[in-house]
This record gives C-alpha cells, sequence and structure tokens, in this order.
C-alpha cells in the first residue's frame, strides 16, 4: 500500500474528523463500494479540503486515472499540492478562489465561480461536507456547475441538510433555505426537501440513492445522476433518532492555516 502523509490536527479539524483512521484506505477497498468501477474513472472532488478521500482514492487498489480537487481554502489546497501530488501526479489540486467568511475572507473575491472542470469531465462528482455550506444562491449555481462538468452516465456523490418548508408558514416562495450563524451564513445551509429535489431536476438531475442521517436533521448522503439514467428515488422520511453532533469551535484564523507565516 503506498505510504502517505496525514495532514496536519490543525487542517483535520477544519474538515470535521481527527482520527487519521478516517483519511486512510487500508484494504484499498472502493471508498463508496455501492458505486459501479468505471465510476471511479475521472473524479472531480469538489470541496477536497486537507485530502481526506483524496488520500483514500490514491490507495486503492485502483485509483483513478484523472482526479481533480477543488477547494476555497488555500492552506489545504497547498497541502495536498506539497503532499499528496508528488506522490502520484495523476491528482492534481486547484484553489477555487471565491468569497468565505472563514476559509477565504477576502471581501472583493465573487461569491460563486465557474469549477475548474470542462464539460462532461467527471465520472464522479464528489460534493462532501459542500452544499451544507453554501447559501441558497450559490447552491443553485454550483448544483447546475455539477450537472455540466458530469458525465453522461456519471453519478455525484452529495452531502445535504435537510428540512421541510410546510413546518414553516412564514417563509416566503423564494426563501428555501435555513441559517444557524448571522455571521456566516455558510457555517451551515438546510434546505427544503420538495425545494432541492425540483432544483435538482431542472438541472437535469435526480436522487437515485437517498441514505438518511444517523442523527435526525444532521447530513444526508445523496447519489445523484443525469435523469436519463439511474431510476429515480423518493426521499425517505427521517425517522433517526434526535442526538447533537456540533462542528469543533477554532481558537484561530482559520483562513491563515497551512499558509506561510
Amino acid at each position: 500500500m503506498m505510504i502517505l502523509p496525514f495532514p496536519p490536527l490543525e487542517m483535520m479539524k477544519l474538515v470535521g474528523p481527527t482520527d487519521p483512521a478516517s483519511f486512510d484506505n487500508p484494504t484499498g477497498t472502493p471508498i463508496f463500494p455501492d458505486l459501479p468501477e468505471q465510476a471511479y474513472d475521472r473524479v472531480f472532488d469538489f470541496g477536497s479540503g486537507c485530502g481526506r478521500l483524496a488520500r483514500q482514492l490514491m490507495q486503492q487498489r485502483k485509483p483513478p486515472s484523472s482526479y481533480r480537487g477543488a477547494d476555497l481554502h488555500a492552506g489545504m489546497v497547498r497541502w495536498c499540492q506539497d503532499n499528496l501530488s508528488r506522490h502520484d501526479p495523476r491528482f492534481e489540486f486547484a484553489h477555487h478562489n471565491v468569497y468565505n467568511a472563514g476559509f477565504n475572507p477576502d471581501p472583493s473575491l465573487p461569491r460563486f465561480a465557474p469549477l475548474p472542470a470542462e464539460d462532461h469531465a467527471a465520472t464522479l462528482v464528489i460534493a462532501w461536507s459542500v452544499f451544507t455550506h453554501t447559501t441558497q444562491q450559490q447552491m443553485e449555481f454550483y448544483i447546475r456547475e455539477v450537472a455540466r462538468i458530469l458525465d453522461t452516465d456519471g453519478v455525484v456523490v452529495s452531502t445535504w441538510f435537510l428540512f421541510e418548508k410546510k413546518f414553516f408558514p412564514m417563509m416566503q416562495e423564494f426563501q428555501n433555505a435555513l441559517y444557524i450563524n448571522d455571521n456566516d451564513p455558510t457555517n451551515a445551509t438546510i434546505f427544503d426537501r420538495t425545494w432541492l429535489e425540483d432544483i435538482l431536476s431542472d438541472a437535469g438531475l435526480h436522487v437515485t440513492k437517498a441514505c438518511p442521517p444517523g442523527l435526525r436533521g444532521y447530513q444526508w448522503v445523496l447519489h445523484l445522476q443525469n435523469k436519463q439514467h439511474g431510476t429515480r428515488v423518493a426521499l425517505p422520511e427521517d425517522k433517526a433518532p434526535f442526538g447533537s453532533r456540533r462542528a469543533q469551535l477554532m481558537t484561530e484564523d482559520p483562513s491563515k492555516i497551512g499558509l506561510p507565516t
């Protein structure tokens, strides 16, 4: 198995899990075992962070023929370039230089921009902990970008926080997201289930697999495909037990981690 460095603990904290086992793939098995083998041919990792999934993909018995990660945190992109790409040049990482209050806080930057990939370039698009951290306007833009770069029979593996707008009668028709942080709305974003399915349909996509969260209201895993491929599935009811899983609070400026001092 390829021996790869682990990212610094400070970077692990930025993406959530800090257990090195969450970054490792010692058996070399596909990281999403229910996907067909051909899905791993050309991977676009939207929100590649400090390389948690890239590192596991590199250790697969059959790694992707090409991989491109894009992330708005410059320090994590730099770490991946210096520590992962040198082990396998098929793995490339690009800085997606858009504004984020915590990770890329230059107010002159655009709020969204086209993804660095050609049309139909990816057989697998990963968006793990991305749409849980976008505004409604950003989500609408980026889901169209995901549909643009997805190959005809490709698959999107994505995560979402979802709610049912029918329980919030004060919300306007154009309001379909809830936010928990008045300083940084992208800290966590929760989208209406029905609206999400409509937006996906408008982009030419549909849900082909839906995994409800382990804690009620937490992170759903949705597989998406072009509407010409796969069988659409309805989102099941969230019947998970109640609980809490709060992100770690940072005591330093997260945008500076991994950058020269």
